[in-house]
């Protein structure tokens, strides 16, 4: 397969540095293979929230040049919008996420949603901080539940990485069964921690709750097309 590796980062300073883009690289050269070819490589000195991405276009017009799809190394280090990744992945030059090989569409739309409103939080919750702090005497912990739905992102992120790696009849095993089967292959929670029956039961209700949201979109989708 025929790449165009594409790298991010936010400043020159880190583009001079080597920090972020290195990890990058190392990143993309851990996935490719063999056989496969990188036909060139391009750095962008970018804010994440910004569209406008001279050196992609460039990267694009080589991607179609050589029938090579666009190499990421990171979905979040590629762009911080929803909107942005969308209109890539429905362009006519394909992108594969290093660290996300198996990653469907749907799924890649998933952990961008999950990805901005996670920064969103963070967002939220540092100005909630800074307010606090000009105003003495402010009751501590009011973004305990911004933290929770940072953390329950993360678990949802997770799980969907985690569902291609399940044993195929894992819908007929035990939760014990299933974490001793995870435990097994070295495979961690979201937070670093073995798995146990309750994290497996709440391991398997992401996955259900995602693939519940994966056909309510498709049906949607049928829908729309009736109807047009």
């Amino acid at each position: 397969m025929k790449y165009v590796a594409y790298y991010r980062v936010s400043t020159a300073k880190q583009q001079r540095s080597g920090l972020g883009l290195d990890a990058q690289k190392a990143a993309v050269a851990h996935f490719l293979q063999p056989t496969d070819e990188l036909v060139a490589e391009f750095v962008e000195t970018v804010s994440g929230r910004k569209d406008e991405r001279f050196q992609l276009a460039e990267a694009l017009k080589l991607a179609r040049k050589y029938g090579a799809k666009i190499l990421i190394a990171k979905l979040d280090r590629f762009s911080r919008r929803v909107s942005f990744i969308a209109r890539m992945m429905e362009s006519d030059v394909g992108i594969t996420v290093a660290d996300m090989p198996t990653a469907t569409e749907f799924q890649l739309h998933i952990f961008a949603a999950l990805a901005q409103e996670e920064r969103r939080l963070i967002s939220t919750r540092t100005k909630a901080a800074l307010f606090q702090a000009k105003q003495r005497g402010v009751k501590l912990g009011a973004n305990g539940k911004h933290l929770a739905e940072l953390n329950r992102n993360r678990a949802i992120r997770h799980a969907i990485e985690l569902e291609t790696i399940l044993p195929r009849t894992w819908d007929e095993m035990s939760y014990s069964a299933i974490a001793k089967y995870l435990n097994g292959k070295g495979v961690t929670t979201a937070f670093g921690s073995n798995f146990h029956a309750q994290t497996v039961k709440n391991l398997i209700a992401h996955i259900k709750q995602t693939s519940a949201v994966k056909i309510t979109a498709i049906s949607h989708q049928h829908k729309d097309r009736r109807d047009n």
